[in-house]
């Protein structure tokens, strides 16, 4: 199904209706809603009955835009859309790598809605991250003289990732790491894998420290990666899900 965004744009997603909490998947950069993760989280809530959502982010997957066009402000704002007009009822957040970065925008603006968060290699501010000091300065360079730049891609194809200048920029904007205080206080869970070689694994410590929440669990897998969608990954993510509704039932 699609939503209908201005200006014709459209954001492609999957709704099962069931019972409450629902969990809402959001994936991660350049990935869509096809995901394993996603897609093993929807057979897991159909077998239960539980309302689910996935869905793709402008320039992803099924729905309309170029990918090149993204920012994080405009996936936060995707996300936040989906939330308002799809879902009903109180919502559990399960954010992978970038979209553990839009989950906590979403919980910051909708708190009411959000009852728990579920981060699974949760990259807030990654942006900053890549701007600092991940990029070569010949890719600096690029982006100073064409607006984007090439970055390998370890997954899929291997068709290298082409980044914006304007998202590094306009994702300044939307850091929150640097804050003193996250102000969420809805129950949290971290999985990160020890292996994740895009997202260091101390981000999650970082992250759990800077959430005002006092209801903030980490897993560390010492030999996860960190796309962590191995059949025990898997099932890791489920149990977490499961342990953390029946602690907010």
């Amino acid at each position: 199904m699609n939503l209908q965004r201005e200006g014709g744009e459209y954001l492609a997603y999957h709704h099962l209706e069931g019972d409450g909490p629902g969990i809402l998947f959001l994936s991660g950069f350049n990935s869509n809603m096809q995901g394993d993760k996603a897609l093993a989280l929807e057979a897991w809530c159909q077998g239960m009955g539980r309302q689910y959502t996935r869905f793709d982010y402008q320039g992803h997957g099924e729905s309309s835009g170029r990918f090149e066009d993204g920012t994080i402000g405009r996936w936060i704002n995707d996300a936040q859309a989906i939330l308002d007009e799809v879902t009903s009822g109180p919502q559990l957040l399960v954010g992978s790598s970038m979209g553990g970065w839009l989950m906590l925008h979403l919980a910051l603006a909708r708190p009411d809605r959000v009852c728990g968060l579920v981060g699974i290699a949760a990259a807030p501010d990654f942006t900053e991250a890549l701007a600092s000091g991940r990029l070569s300065p010949e890719q600096l360079l690029q982006l100073e003289l064409s607006g984007f730049c090439a970055i390998d891609n370890c997954y899929d194809d291997g068709e290298p990732y082409h980044i914006a200048k304007a998202l590094l920029e306009e994702g300044s904007q939307h850091c929150l790491l640097q804050q003193d205080r996250i102000a969420i206080a809805q129950p949290v869970r971290l999985l990160h894998g020890q292996r994740d070689d895009d997202v260091p694994w101390e981000r999650s410590l970082l992250l759990a420290e800077k959430l005002a929440s006092e209801d903030v669990e980490i897993q560390l897998v010492k030999d996860g990666d960190h796309r962590l969608s191995r059949p025990r990954d898997l099932q890791r993510l489920q149990r977490t899900i499961a342990a953390l509704l029946e602690s907010i039932a």
